[in-house]
């Protein structure tokens, strides 16, 4: 054992890989080492040593070189690939000779595209593969699974360099033929359990029944014969509607399987002789035990034949099927595996709960062993052994297992409970008929519950909200009911994983609770809004403290999780991993707009059919790809509707983000109303195909392409202050990566780029390589800080966010960070700027969209993230505190302080780059801790007399078009003949 430590140790001081708890495996050990060097990116030369060091027999040296090849390596060698000729060079040269010593069986099984590169790597010379384009070709067409060619009833890979390689390198082989899988529904019918759901093969079309069969197949421990399930084809096209890739039909991958649980009894019946005859001989008594099959699909295709796993159960119910006992205390369950992988398990009952009970300090948790009576043995909950106290009684053993309380408020975590008979294996404690147990402490429960297995979980944790009913109205409105104890006021917050949160209030009644919202109709800001497609998780906000949602699990089988359509979207709640709450969002969608075979349809077929129509005179407005009604495309469309244009104006709207208002909203008469179309639909494609005008605040769709007969105004987002476009690190590398492409079609379909300022121009043509025309307008965006009603407006939008008269408005607007854009961190402490600046002030805390959404403390600021428009909010706000956002330059406009709270500058500066010398031009103070932000926010008159003059110097720079009048400018030279 010694020895084989210090081989470890050796072998990671060698590699540099971090040591971990070794797996026992040499095998597993070796790979894990290996990804984690490649994880880290360290230097090829390490991660070979790590490759090639000694201490594998040939058995596990095959087996390394497999998933080594098939997985870091592979990975490692298209990393390569796409950094271009010296990157190529380096890997061609430190691989060739250890690919030359692998066995040649595991190069041949390789998966298709793997196979192909290291046959290049390993016959051609380096100079040619360095400097060459062959392992660009086959990573790229690697990358469509449905390249797929038959030759002679072979199926083959249709990637490049077929004319050029051996055809045996092209076959298609086991590990490229790995059925796609999806369980949507497992359920008992007639004693029989029944599976549907749809499997095919990647590339290979199932448009009918026939030369398309599939088979469920149960394999149980090894010796026992597989149990073949009755299985057959259906007519299920939302296969090809939810398929990643496009051009294939899998409308006949459906299928539905059956299994009689006879066949399940029989073969666990011989094995259970077997193994009660091999514990008789040890003298042991015989045990019942549980038996195990895994479900494994057979696809026979037009000359293909694959197996795999039966994987993915769809979320919600299928996540959480029932058993059924087949006799007294013995279940057949359908269960997960932590892979998603089925498994049907026949199961005896060897100790099942029969009751819990609360006495003083210890709970008691009595259970039931069948059979021949014992009267010695110990429990177990998760890995603490625990005494218990063991009686025979009628029919086998009473056992109680005396829980200390404190000790179970000590734990984080649940944990399952066993009971161990002296001589036996440690039986699981099944729930049975016994009612699930929650055992009141202080502000805490100690709970008895079961799993989706019935297992029985013990665990301790802070009372929970239970939800035990569902109900939705013809309205839309989603009420939830259940029981929560507890006093005060409390709220559901509703949060998306990109950290948007939305809270609802939660009305209490004693020990219950029920809550009511309308998922399509959210508020936000005065006005409501759908909730953002996606998973919404649900917790309760109490005394400050998110305490986490669950379902009674006496609902389950019974839980409403159908979908409810409103306005075009899809709402349901489900509940999911078991009990754990959550609202699903999508927009519903038509079957021809569905997946990449729809995405295909409509770009290869319908847009260029749409193009070759005639124009009409309509224009579409997006702004920030359809999530915002904002900026400089707002302004723009509200002039034209103040002016009476009545051609049609049409919004792009994505995820149902807003509702563009007509003329008779903004006060200007009845006349126009804007036509919204969906992002990403047909009508989106359709009305950019062949609407005359453009308007936009950033990129466009990577499949629109301008006609010369369009107009596209690219009114962009801002003035830049970090570097972006053809002036990024990535976009001179060689080869050019796919966004300088995409970047470069985008540009060259411009008709007119709309620039805040003469510093401007030559910066946002050097970064787009914009050679069209500029209009130095600036910003339309801007022009309500300068307009006549602007008092008027501000006290409206003041008594929008709720902020009363007299109390001064400062704005947190920082940027991004390309390097840490997940941190939610503020770094504006609100508390000590609330204790020193006293309630005169009110913090308005705009984090931005490519950035988390910031923890807000309670009742220290206002979290206006999400608001539309940020010049609404520059337009009230009395100090801006930002960093490198080009809000500066709008800001400026207004002629108010500004706070430069920049403290990471070296490192932002060095990592992403600034287009002038911050410290030099900014027009307020450089602020590296909170601390001096508040004290300048609290002498802010003298702060911004100290930077009077560089303030004006700031204007006469960069904001000098900013004079009011910018939107008519652009709408006389764009609109008006």
């Amino acid at each position: 054992m010694d020895s084989a430590l210090s081989k470890g140790g050796a072998f990671s001081m060698a590699t540099g890989a971090t040591p971990a708890r070794a797996s026992g495996d040499p095998v597993v050990d070796r790979l894990r080492a290996v990804q984690d060097l490649c994880d880290r990116g360290e230097p090829l030369e390490l991660i070979m040593a790590a490759v090639l060091a000694e201490g594998l027999d040939p058995g596990q040296r095959r087996r390394f070189d497999a998933d080594a090849l098939a997985g870091p390596l592979g990975s490692r060698l298209d990393l390569a690939t796409k950094r271009g000729a010296a990157r190529r060079r380096e890997f061609v040269t430190l691989f060739k000779p250890y690919l030359a010593g692998v066995d040649a069986r595991v190069k041949r099984d390789l998966p298709v595209a793997r196979r192909i590169a290291f046959h290049l790597l390993e016959h051609r010379e380096v100079a040619e593969l360095a400097d060459g384009d062959a392992l660009q070709k086959v990573a790229t067409a690697a990358a469509e699974p449905s390249k797929r060619v038959r030759t002679s009833m072979r199926w083959y890979a249709d990637l490049p360099l077929r004319d050029e390689l051996p055809d045996s390198l092209f076959r298609l082989r086991a590990a490229d033929l790995i059925p796609m899988t999806q369980v949507e529904d497992i359920s008992w019918s007639g004693g029989r359990l029944r599976v549907s759901g749809h499997a095919y093969l990647a590339g290979l079309s199932m448009r009918s029944r026939r030369f398309n069969r599939a088979t469920v197949v149960l394999r149980g421990p090894r010796w026992l014969p597989p149990i073949r399930l009755r299985t057959r084809r259906v007519f299920h096209p939302e296969a090809t509607h939810g398929a990643e890739e496009a051009g294939c039909n899998y409308d006949w991958s459906g299928f539905t399987a059956e299994l009689h649980p006879w066949a399940l009894r029989w073969r666990a019946g011989v094995r259970a002789v077997v193994r009660g005859a091999k514990r008789l001989l040890r003298r042991r008594a015989t045990v019942q035990d549980t038996t195990t099959w895994r479900a494994e699909i057979v696809i026979w295709s037009r000359g293909a034949r694959a197996t795999g796993l039966l994987r993915g159960p769809s979320i919600g119910r299928t996540e959480r099927p029932s058993g059924l006992e087949v006799r007294p205390s013995k279940w057949v369950r359908p269960v997960w595996t932590s892979d998603r992988a089925l498994q049907i398990v026949l199961q005896p009952t060897r100790a099942e709960l029969t009751g819990v009970r609360l006495d003083g300090e210890k709970l008691e948790v009595s259970v039931f062993l069948p059979g021949k009576g014992t009267g010695k043995g110990h429990a177990r909950l998760d890995g603490h052994r625990i005494s218990a106290d063991f009686t025979p009684v009628e029919g086998g053993t009473a056992v109680v297992v005396p829980l200390a309380v404190s000790s179970l408020l000590q734990e984080r975590d649940g944990g399952r409970l066993w009971v161990e008979p002296k001589g036996d294996p440690a039986a699981s404690v099944m729930l049975g008929k016994a009612q699930e147990s929650r055992s009141i402490v202080g502000e805490r429960e100690i709970t008895v519950l079961r799993d989706r297995r019935d297992r029985v979980i013990v665990s301790a944790h802070r009372i929970r909200p239970i939800v035990s009913g569902v109900t939705w109205d013809e309205n839309g409105t989603l009420t939830l009911e259940g029981s929560y104890p507890g006093e005060g006021s409390a709220e559901l917050s509703l949060k998306h994983r990109t950290g948007l949160i939305y809270t609802v209030p939660l009305e209490r009644d004693g020990s219950r609770f029920s809550v009511r919202f309308a998922p399509a109709a959210m508020p936000r800001f005065g006005d409501t809004v759908p909730l953002a497609s996606g998973s919404w998780s649900m917790a309760v906000r109490d005394a400050g403290e998110m305490v986490p949602v669950r379902v009674d699990h006496s609902i389950l089988d019974t839980l409403d999780e159908a979908p409810r359509i409103r306005d075009g979207r899809e709402y349901r709640l489900i509940s999911t991993r078991f009990d754990v709450p959550v609202l699903a969002v999508a927009e519903h969608l038509p079957d021809d707009e569905k997946g990449a075979g729809g995405l295909y349809s409509l770009r290869r077929a319908f847009y260029p059919a749409e193009r070759a129509r005639e124009l009409t005179d309509a224009t579409v407005y997006v702004a920030s790809d359809g999530r915002q009604y904002e900026g400089n495309v707002r302004a723009i469309y509200e002039e034209r509707v103040r002016r009476g244009d009545d051609r049609e104006h049409i919004w792009v709207v994505k995820d149902g983000a807003f509702v563009p208002p007509g003329s008779r909203e903004l006060g200007f008469g009845p006349d126009v109303t804007p036509t919204v179309v969906r992002a990403g639909s047909r009508e989106h494609y359709a009305v950019l195909a062949r609407s005359r005008y453009v308007v936009t605040n950033g990129f466009l769709p990577p499949w629109f392409r301008a006609r010369e007969d369009q107009v596209v105004v690219q009114t962009w987002h801002g003035t830049p202050v970090k570097r972006l476009g053809n002036d990024l690190p990535h976009m001179s590398r060689d080869p050019k990566p796919p966004v300088w492409y995409r970047q470069a079609a985008e540009v060259r379909g411009w008709d007119l780029l709309v620039s805040q300022s003469p510093w401007a121009t030559p910066v946002l043509r050097k970064a787009f390589g914009y050679q069209g025309k500029v209009l130095e307008s600036g910003y339309p965006r801007n022009d309500v800080f300068l307009a006549p009603e602007r008092e008027e407006t501000a006290a409206a939008m003041r008594r929008k966010l709720g902020i009363a008269e007299g109390v001064k408005v400062v704005l947190y607007a920082p940027t991004w960070r390309d390097y840490d854009r997940k941190s939610a961190t503020l770094r504006l402490n609100l508390a000590e700027a609330r204790r020193v600046l006293g309630p005169g002030h009110e913090f308005l805390i705009r984090a931005h969209a490519m950035q988390a959404a910031p923890k807000m403390p309670a009742g220290l600021g206002l979290d206006v993230t999400t608001y539309p428009d940020i010049a609404d909010l520059l337009l009230i706000a009395d100090v801006l505190i930002t960093d490198y956002s080009s809000v500066m330059f709008d800001f400026a406009v207004t002629g108010r302080p500004i706070l430069f709270f920049t403290h990471d500058l070296q490192r932002y500066s060095a990592k992403r780059g600034l287009y002038f010398d911050l410290a030099a031009e900014a027009p307020g103070p450089l602020l590296a801790t909170s601390a001096e932000v508040v004290e300048a926010l609290r002498t802010i008159d003298e702060v911004a007399a100290a930077h009077a003059e560089r303030y004006e110097r700031f204007q006469r720079t960069y904001t000098p078009r900013d004079d009011g009048k910018a939107t008519a400018r652009i709408v006389d030279h764009v609109f008006v003949s």
